[in-house]
């Protein structure tokens, strides 16, 4: 009976540490917003990153799709963000959404890079307590004139 203990002992002590570990870290999303300076789709050598740019961050309930947790933030000099977030948001579905821009010349969500996916568990083998959103990106109103030589660096060639 002392050796089942003994073995169940050591086979939960490993379990409650790692709960514990869960429940004290919180998890950080960390992204960057751009200006899609040449209306491309894409960051190219002349794209310019944010500063200001508001963000949020939304997670909903995979099967009623109900937000259940959403927290804002604002990019720094460089058009970075980072998010704290307290809770493993488990089986939730989480994005990084563009809120507004700070550029009135750059302020057009770019339709499918205007959100990024990010998974908020600590329940996938990830040992990092940092998730990287995809880059995000606003469209500037004119594109510069520059863009089409910069774009033929960027174009397909079938030889």
């Amino acid at each position: 009976m002392a050796k089942l203990l003994i073995f169940f002992a050591l086979c939960l002590l490993p379990a409650i540490a790692s709960a514990a570990r869960i429940m004290d870290n919180p998890l950080f999303v960390k992204g960057r917003v751009y200006c899609d300076t040449c209306r491309c789709g894409y960051e190219t050598s002349v794209t310019k990153y944010i500063p200001g740019a508001q963000v949020k961050l939304e997670c909903r309930a995979r099967d009623t799709l109900q937000v259940t947790y959403m927290v804002e933030s604002v990019t720094d000099s460089t058009g970075s963000y980072n998010i704290l977030v307290q809770d493993d948001r488990g089986d939730e579905v989480c994005d990084a959404v563009l809120v507004k821009s700070s550029d009135p010349e750059c302020a057009i969500p770019n339709s499918g890079w205007d959100r990024a996916r990010v998974i908020l568990t600590r329940n996938n083998g990830m040992n990092s307590d940092t998730r990287f959103a995809n880059a995000m990106g606003f469209l500037k109103n004119e594109p510069l004139a520059s863009c089409a030589k910069i774009l033929q660096k960027y174009e397909e060639t079938e030889d």
